[in-house]
């Protein structure tokens, strides 16, 4: 009986502790409670309510915005939601963050197109020098949409409306929409209908290597038109809420960079520019790529709804434009909505240009040496671009003569002339020693050296491929010159170096294989096809090295190496081969002949099927150089390897001194 009441006496107070707790906290509350109505009051007495006037003015604010039934029917929820809240409750933060992403937002605000496709060559042509196949893409680009625009314009003055139907892509979706399709609404204002027009139609994607101008060209364009210019940089983006937003149940939700650049913008119809689309990465968190579909689609992005704003935005009054410097990276789904201009490396001769016109007054005025009498000479801008620059670009050569022009800038700062002339020998006294040593020409012909071509995003260049037959121990020599019929091969051991990548190994293996089946036409003696040793390498062994299109240089130097004809030094070769001995085509033709101009190259070998490429190669540059369109390995033995030399004559020739 005893335990049992002092049990329930501890139940008892601790029910009673626990009353009084409650009390305490429920007092505390009620007290605060009570002073903030109190402050409320007098803050209402005074006519200083400051949440009333935000509130307000804020409503103002939206009530002026041409938001769409969606988008209209939100606001006022969360308007409602916002009066109800305490002023410094984390809800209230959160309503009245989101309703002023609504209130920055262009809903109604567009720039007025300037249809003047004169204007806009004219831009392109003071801005850029050179890329003459990428404005005649822009400008035809233009052309389309401007001609559309000035129809459906000169349309709606006659009729007065228009629907919106009209100016959108057809959509191909089976599934009902929920509420009033938009393409009903007919459209009254000329702005409107012309910057819909001019929307309408393929994305273009500028593909090509760093520093070859294509963002500039984005930039021009918008310039062209008398639009606003938003860059978004899409590089190493790994979360699809990069690009649709975080839903706001997240702490610290923001918009996503495409809505954020439509705040930036400030119009409806900006030139948005999607920098990098091919460095978009993937992560548990989504995938952006595939975020971007909806973006780059014109029969879905006029709803196009970012998770944290919660309703539809119209994009199709955007025009879009993607860059890129590995065109292979992107999704095939995202690629299909684009349209590919390529962007090819410049010249030596277009970059002296592009420096003494653009980057030479930009790093003078720059380095406060606008109003001097700095002059560059032709052999000084050269020196540059040749000694100190290799690249497909002119990023590296702004750099470079901004260098000059410091060091020239603190010459003067010490006191010396203001008449300063920089030369070829000031370039070398400035910069020092030459930062870069391409691969040149050989200087002679040798046996089992070809030269092959290779492309990068930095820019095509050459590269040598060596070869080299050893005997292995056991080996007959043939002591017939004349004797090259193969009889049957040994133990063949075939050495691969220089960090070759699959694709280069497997061509080194048909090349073997190519050669020996045909080695009594290649002139192959017996002993360089039984038991040997064939060891291939490419120089710069530490760069890892893969691509279909070093199949004919390998082929040349191992049928070079075994049959002991030289190769020529002043032929470089570029192509895929086969078993067959067929010369497949490739691609990057305009960049790797580039290069090959620039090491001094003079022939030329393409595969026949990239016959049509050399229209794209400057004619500065094939007037200078022979090409040979070839079909089989054949050809190109036939033009790459000089004949054996004879001993016996090459000894009466030196001995008689010739």
């Amino acid at each position: 009986m005893l335990v049992h009441v002092q049990r329930q006496i501890g139940m008892i107070e601790a029910q009673e502790e626990i009353k009084s707790q409650v009390q305490e906290e429920l007092g505390e509350r009620q007290r605060e409670m009570y002073l903030r109505e109190q402050m409320k009051a007098i803050q209402k007495e005074l006519g200083d309510d400051d949440q009333s006037r935000e509130i307000i003015e804020l409503r103002e604010k939206l009530n002026a915005l041409p938001l769409p039934k969606e988008a209209r029917t939100e606001v006022e929820r969360e308007l409602g939601r916002l009066e109800r809240a305490g002023r410094e409750s984390m809800e209230a933060q959160v309503i009245r963050t989101y309703l002023e992403w609504i209130a920055e937002l262009p809903w109604g605000t567009r720039s007025d197109d300037q249809l003047d496709l004169t204007r806009a060559a004219e831009i392109l042509e003071e801005d850029h020098y050179g890329l003459p196949d990428v404005k005649d893409r822009v400008l035809e680009f233009l052309a389309v949409r401007q001609l559309r625009a000035l129809e459906m314009e000169e349309e709606l003055k006659q009729t007065g409306e228009m629907p919106v139907a009209k100016l959108q892509e057809p959509k191909d979706n089976a599934t009902p929409s929920l509420h009033k399709a938009d393409g009903d609404r007919p459209i009254t204002d000329a702005k409107e209908a012309k910057a819909r027009a001019m929307a309408k139609g393929p994305i273009l994607l500028f593909n090509g290597p760093p520093g070859t101008g294509k963002t500039s060209i984005a930039k021009s364009i918008a310039k062209a038109l008398g639009r606003e210019y938003v860059r978004v940089a899409l590089g190493g983006v790994r979360d699809e809420a990069d690009i649709r937003g975080h839903r706001r149940t997240y702490v610290g939700a923001m918009p996503g960079r495409i809505i954020q650049g439509m705040k930036q913008a400030g119009t409806r119809n900006p030139v948005f520019l999607l920098d990098e689309v091919d460095k978009l990465g993937q992560g548990f968190q989504g995938d952006p790529a595939s975020a971007l579909l909806e973006v780059l689609d014109p029969a879905q992005n006029d709803t196009f709804t970012d998770h944290y704003m919660g309703v539809p935005f119209d994009l199709s009054e955007v025009l879009f434009i993607a860059t890129s410097n590995f065109i292979q990276n992107i999704p095939g789904p995202l690629l299909d909505r684009m349209e590919t201009v390529d962007f090819a490396g410049y010249t030596e001769r277009e970059k002296a240009q592009i420096a003494k016109t653009y980057l030479v007054p930009r790093q003078l005025e720059e380095s406060g040496l606008k109003s001097k009498h700095i002059e560059f000479t032709d052999e000084a801008v050269m020196s540059i671009v040749s000694k100190y620059t290799r690249e497909a670009g002119v990023r590296q050569l702004e750099r470079q003569v901004g260098a000059v022009a410091r060091k020239i800038a603190r010459k003067l700062a010490t006191g010396e002339t203001d008449d300063f002339s920089v030369s070829a020998d000031d370039v070398r006294e400035l910069l020092g020693r030459p930062r870069v040593h391409p691969e040149r020409a050989a200087e002679e012909h040798e046996v089992g050296v070809s030269t092959g071509m290779y492309y990068t995003p930095m820019g095509g260049d050459i590269m040598f491929v060596e070869a080299a037959i050893r005997r292995l121990h056991g080996a007959r020599r043939s002591s017939d010159p004349d004797e090259t019929q193969v009889t049957g091969w040994g133990n063949v051991s075939l050495i691969l170096t220089g960090q070759l990548g699959d694709v280069m190994k497997e061509s080194a293996r048909a090349a073997l294989t190519y050669a020996a089946m045909h080695a009594e036409s290649l002139e192959i003696p017996v002993d360089r096809l039984g038991s040997i040793e064939v060891h291939v390498h490419v120089p710069a062994g530490a760069i890892p090295k893969d691509g279909p299109s070093a199949g004919t240089a390998i082929a040349t130097a191992l049928v070079s190496a075994m049959s002991g004809r030289p190769v020529r030094k002043d032929v470089a070769m570029t192509g895929e081969i086969t078993l067959r001995g067929r010369v497949l085509p490739i691609g990057g033709v305009k960049e790797k002949v580039l290069g090959a101009h620039r090491a001094g190259i003079t022939t030329i070998l393409l595969p026949r099927d990239n016959e049509g490429d050399m229209e794209d190669i400057p004619d500065e540059v094939r007037a200078v150089l022979t090409f040979h369109c070839v079909a089989t390995l054949d050809e190109v033995f036939e033009l790459a390897l000089m004949p054996e030399p004879d001993r016996a004559v090459e000894q009466e020739m030196a001995a008689a001194g010739i």
